[in-house]
């Protein structure tokens, strides 16, 4: 289904395929192994693989998730600017369902991540920040950056969470989810 831009019919992985699709036209390299040159090498991501659709079909591990939660919060290889879109509402109040929490208005997205803003109820938990950013999938698996959480000690780029499952997204994610945040989130207001 084609919308206009600025509209929202529902969450899709059609535009991640085509951004691969597009960056395999405009470099001349299969898109898993531009990701792998890229990003992942550099960022010593070797555990981290692509083997089908850049929406859905990458298997990484914590470690590698951490690495790049940690490029995220201070880009060295990603240009800032990309980051800044990635985590900056694009087309602002559009309405949508948030998969597993229902019907969010507005249902806020930057290039690539969901962002928290005032959902509820949402994943990431009641005491994520409004700019808290990040995404999950259907294999139990998620990736928050909230910019500003942190503890005392921490270098001023907030906290990242990562969870990785073999558990495909379902009822027990929208239950154990959110306290599970709201846990870490406590732990370093206390750290």
């Amino acid at each position: 289904m084609t919308a206009a831009p600025g509209t929202r019919r529902i969450y899709s992985n059609t535009g991640f395929e085509a951004l691969g699709d597009h960056v395999a036209k405009a470099t001349d390299i299969p898109f898993a192994e531009y990701l792998h040159q890229a990003v992942l090498e550099p960022l010593g991501m070797a555990s981290t693989t692509l083997e089908g659709s850049p929406a859905k079909d990458g298997v990484s591990t914590v470690d590698d998730l951490v690495r790049f939660a940690a490029e995220v919060q201070a880009p060295r290889l990603l240009d800032a600017r990309t980051v800044l879109d990635a985590m900056t509402v694009t087309y602002p109040g559009l309405t949508g369902i948030l998969p597993g929490y229902g019907h969010q208005k507005p249902n806020d997205w930057g290039l690539g991540f969901e962002i928290r803003d005032g959902k509820s109820p949402h994943w990431t938990g009641a005491h994520s920040s409004p700019r808290a950013f990040g995404h999950f999938g259907q294999s139990g698996t998620f990736l928050w950056i909230d910019p500003d959480a942190g503890w005392a000690g921490g270098n001023g780029t907030g906290a990242a969470c990562v969870a990785l499952t073999d558990r495909p997204f379902g009822a027990w994610a929208v239950e154990a989810w959110p306290p599970f945040t709201d846990a870490v989130l406590a732990d370093l207001r206390t750290a």
